[in-house]
């Protein structure tokens, strides 16, 4: 206990402001470095794509809240083909960061489609600070109710198994899809015919008023400093509860379960 206490207060000369390329503005909003990270446009099936793999193109989902997604499947999927598992994605970002076409998670979408011959959403949800908690969450819903209303995405009626769909997400998208999947199992019937058949977990974002045993060891990390996570929390949690990271939307631990 001794040593975790000399952890704890161990100081940190990590700005988390200058780490992630941010300004928070008074009116809420974040003010972001739009290069940050690299981006990569969708490959649709045309003559300049005959060479790639993989096919995507993105679509709105709703455009009154800025809600897309871009869609992965392969190129030789064949005439004559069963029709392919489904994996909706929730990428990555501290809720506060990051977008479904950046590279990482593009290519991530795209290897996973050739690896495991699945089709793939990637799902371009509402950010915070501007849009807290629960509206990543929202989305995450909307997006698999348009996918099970959709009839004029060819992609996804001419390719997709909708009795075979799993949830996915990297960081705090792999806390969307838990959200999601508590959602969806308590919208089991409204969902039909998407079946989720299970979640899959990429090192989920999750956080708590305790400090575990790797947040005191990395609290200085040059990856990704404790600071830096606290502070996203602190901006994509509900107002009010802003520095509640024992809110259940961090801590699905809290008063024995997991609500949403």
């Amino acid at each position: 206990m001794a040593d975790e206490a000399v952890q704890e207060t161990q100081p940190t000369s990590i700005d988390p402001y200058k780490y992630l390329q941010i300004v928070a503005n008074l009116d809420g909003s974040i003010t972001r470095n739009e290069n940050l990270f690299l981006r990569t446009p969708a490959t649709p099936d045309d003559p300049s794509h005959q060479h790639i793999p993989v096919l995507s193109k993105d679509v709105f989902i709703n455009q009154s809240n800025n809600l897309w997604a871009r869609i992965f499947v392969p190129r030789d999927i064949g005439g004559d083909h069963n029709k392919l598992p489904l994996i909706v994605y929730y990428h990555g970002g501290g809720f506060i960061l990051c977008s479904a076409d950046m590279n990482v998670f593009h290519d991530l979408c795209s290897n996973m489609v050739v690896q495991l011959q699945a089709a793939v959403v990637s799902v371009g949800y509402r950010l915070a600070r501007e849009h807290r908690l629960p509206a990543a969450y929202d989305d995450a819903m909307e997006a698999l109710h348009w996918i099970k209303t959709n009839t004029q995405e060819v992609w996804l009626q001419k390719y997709v198994d909708f009795s075979n769909c799993f949830l996915m997400g990297t960081s705090a998208g792999g806390n969307i899809a838990y959200n999601a999947g508590l959602r969806a199992a308590a919208d089991v019937d409204h969902l039909t015919p998407l079946k989720i058949k299970g979640l899959i977990l990429h090192h989920p974002f999750f956080g708590g008023v305790k400090r575990t045993e790797s947040e005191l060891r990395l609290v200085n990390d040059p990856v990704l400093p404790t600071c830096v996570t606290d502070l996203m929390w602190d901006f994509s949690l509900p107002l009010g509860v802003d520095d509640d990271h024992d809110h259940e939307y961090c801590n699905p631990t809290v008063e024995g379960g997991s609500k949403c």
